[in-house]
């Protein structure tokens, strides 16, 4: 089964709430409060994407995170790179040279085409597509309907 980690569905909830509040800069806190993920888990996810670049961050008092760019430039790649490292669906596929069997293996070049076209597909969705699939009532903060999780695995 190909199935991305919570950690993806909180750092995709983050940024989606940084969007929404594009401009601002939002703290750890403000950002946990209002996607109802805990602090920890906020401040670990927000570490991850600001080292890949997706956020920028100030530190200070009057600090805090803020997408890098907008959201519709920000992909669904960059964001499961950012927290899972690449898009690997079989060893083979994430690269020439990882596997004992390349030399004799009939299907790693098929498994390498369609882990490009899984890539392909995900660059093509942003973070706008991502977040407003299905609209939010007006007002409403993105808000995490999973148990937090509460470390990086």
């Amino acid at each position: 089964m190909l199935k991305m980690s919570k950690l993806t569905d909180y750092g995709t909830l983050v940024l989606a709430q940084l969007s929404v509040d594009e401009g601002r800069l939002l703290s750890a806190h403000k950002v946990a409060e209002s996607t109802h993920l805990n602090q920890p888990t906020v401040s670990k996810l927000l570490k991850a994407l600001n080292q890949a670049g997706l956020v920028v961050s100030q530190r200070g008092s009057q600090g805090g995170y803020a997408l890098a760019r907008p959201p519709e430039e920000i992909s669904a790649a960059q964001i499961i790179d950012a927290l899972e490292g690449p898009v690997a669906i079989t060893e083979c596929s994430s690269g020439h040279g990882l596997c004992d069997l390349e030399s004799v293996c009939r299907v790693g070049s098929a498994w390498q085409r369609i882990n490009i076209k899984i890539r392909q597909a995900l660059e093509e969705v942003s973070l706008t597509d991502l977040q407003y699939s299905s609209e939010p009532p007006a007002g409403q903060n993105f808000r995490a309907t999973l148990k937090p999780y509460s470390k990086l695995s």
